[in-house]
C-alpha cells in the first residue's frame, strides 16, 4: 500500500505564509508527477501546482508568483511554499501522486486525506 500524508496547514492572516508538506510512504518503487490540489467551500477541487520527477513545474494562474512547489525525490516528499496568502486561498489542500509500487509494472494515482488552510484576519 501507499499512503500520502499532508502537514503544515492551519490558520494564517492575509499576506502571511505557510509551507505544506506531503510525504509518500509504503512499498514505493518510484514516484512520478506529484502535486497539490485544493477544494474551497462550495467549489470543485482544482489544480494548484504539479511537479514532475525531473522538476518541471506547472501552476494555476491564481497562484503563480505566490506559491512554489518543490520536491525531495530521496524522501518521496513534496512541498508547497505559499506566500502572500489571500482569503480566497482558503481551502482543503490535497496531495496527489503517481506512484509505481515495488514489484508492480503499473503506475497508480493516490490522494492524501487533505489538510485545511484558512486565511483570515
Amino acid at each position: 500500500q501507499v499512503q500520502l500524508v499532508e502537514s503544515g496547514g492551519g490558520l494564517v492572516q492575509p499576506g502571511g505564509s505557510l509551507r505544506l508538506s506531503c510525504a509518500a510512504s509504503g512499498n514505493i518503487f518510484t514516484t512520478y508527477t506529484m502535486g497539490w490540489y485544493r477544494r474551497a467551500p462550495g467549489k470543485q477541487r482544482e489544480l494548484v501546482a504539479t511537479i514532475t520527477s525531473g522538476g518541471s513545474t506547472n501552476y494555476a494562474d491564481s497562484v503563480k508568483g505566490r506559491f512554489t512547489i518543490s520536491r525531495d525525490n530521496a524522501k518521496n516528499t513534496i512541498y508547497l511554499q505559499m506566500n502572500s496568502l489571500k482569503p480566497e486561498d482558503t481551502a482543503v489542500y490535497y496531495c496527489n501522486a503517481d506512484v509505481r509500487r515495488i514489484s508492480s509494472s503499473y503506475t497508480n494515482n493516490y490522494w492524501g486525506p487533505g489538510i485545511q488552510v484558512t486565511v483570515a484576519s
